[in-house]
């Protein structure tokens, strides 16, 4: 259930907005502008409420940066093609970069230790599903937990230079080759210390 809070607006007038209203609008403007512009003095000023209002849904901005965040990685479920370890990775990679600066949000988010555990916990059950035990299963999560969140960070950063032409021109760069081929040495590896080889896993057209 959504809390709704009636503030006084900078023009005088009465506005109700749910948690789910601001959390919404906060990624209208990361993903307009960036997390850098995502101030709480610019989201009242795009809901047209007084800033002190933003502190009955979110007690700081570290916690709307982790409802974010969970919106973010929720999505990686609904863009799941296939099942296992390799389409998990793909899918919350997906779901990064749907947003700008996705990856960064996400990160300072787990750094922090606020957020869910969603993208850590599809990721164990994932690795688990292939016979491993559980301890081996969860730090290999989090190895391919940290090279999708670097990867998408680097690709991410990488787009926003290239739009303002500051990056070499000629820089060899393949993102989808580049991740397809990390994610694949990281679970190939996975195996081979575990003494067994995994089998093929088909990737999609442009992964």
């Amino acid at each position: 259930m959504f809390t709704i809070v009636r503030s006084v607006t900078p023009s005088g007038r009465s506005r109700g907005h749910s948690t789910d209203d601001v959390a919404r609008t906060a990624l209208r403007i990361l993903d307009d502008d960036g997390l850098a512009d995502l101030t709480m003095r610019r989201l009242a000023t795009r809901l047209d409420v007084q800033p002190s209002a933003l502190y009955w849904h979110f007690p700081n901005k570290q916690s709307l940066l982790a409802e974010l965040s969970d919106r973010i990685v929720g999505q990686a479920a609904s863009l799941l093609r296939g099942s296992g370890v390799v389409a998990e990775a793909r899918a919350l990679r997906d779901a990064l970069l749907a947003y700008r600066d996705g990856a960064e949000v996400v990160s300072s988010t787990l750094a922090l230790g606020l957020g869910s555990s969603t993208a850590l916990d599809r990721l164990t059950d994932a690795v688990a599903a292939e016979g491993f035990p559980s301890d081996v299963a969860s730090r290999a999560a989090t190895t391919l937990l940290h090279f999708v969140l670097g990867h998408v960070w680097h690709e991410q950063q990488r787009l926003q230079y290239d739009s303002v032409g500051v990056v070499a021109p000629g820089a060899g760069h393949v993102p989808d080759a580049d991740f397809a081929f990390g994610v694949d040495l990281i679970h190939r590896g996975l195996h081979a210390a575990a003494g067994a080889r995994p089998a093929e896993a088909p990737h999609p057209r442009g992964v």
